[in-house]
């Protein structure tokens, strides 16, 4: 169990190291962005499948509330929470649209959407970045090495330097809640 932890502990050391260093800018870029919408009053709708919707409830519960610092609520809604929406929209249209028709449905130009897929290729996140730039929203992409189809779909790619889903997860929540923590502290100057 030691050999375990002291392994993946040096591992995620180093994917944070280098995932600072290739995306420290666009990491930045990515909290503007979300600043800016909250500042606004614009939407943020986040999504991903299984841990990545874990992480885009997890990001619109901390920014609906608040991360470290009081602040009023930001305008965050993560589409993996409603059932009942998610499986008519599977059902009627496929999983691939179970994104796309709440991004429809609710969303409006210049306001964010935040994907999360550690391969950057989930074929539902893929096409609500589409959707996303044809309703002219801003589009921010979580994803692990490479980037995937996303790469070439999001305004802003926060790419985790890894290809091991489970140190894109555990990196990403490092850079999510600096994100949190960098709008907290703009809202507090």
């Amino acid at each position: 169990m030691e050999q375990i932890l002291e392994k993946r502990f040096k591992e995620i050391e180093q994917v944070l190291r280098d995932t600072l260093e290739q995306s420290a800018e666009t990491i930045s870029r990515a909290g503007k962005m979300l600043l800016s919408a909250g500042l606004e009053r614009r939407g943020i709708f986040l999504f991903g499948n299984g841990g990545s919707a874990a992480d885009a409830q997890h990001v619109a519960g901390e920014l609906n509330g608040r991360f470290l610092k009081e602040r009023r609520p930001l305008k965050a809604q993560a589409l993996v929470c409603d059932a009942a929406t998610m499986t008519c929209i599977a059902n009627d249209y496929g999983y691939g649209q179970v994104f796309v028709r709440q991004l429809q449905a609710n969303a409006g130009p210049g306001e964010v959407a935040f994907g999360f897929s550690t391969s950057g290729n989930s074929e539902n996140v893929v096409e609500a970045f589409k959707a996303a730039k044809a309703i002219g929203m801003e589009t921010i992409a979580m994803t692990g090495k490479g980037g995937g189809a996303l790469a070439d779909l999001a305004d802003v790619l926060i790419e985790i330097q890894s290809s091991f889903t489970p140190h894109i997860q555990e990196a990403g929540m490092v850079v999510y809640h600096c994100l949190c923590e960098q709008v907290d502290n703009a809202f507090n100057e």
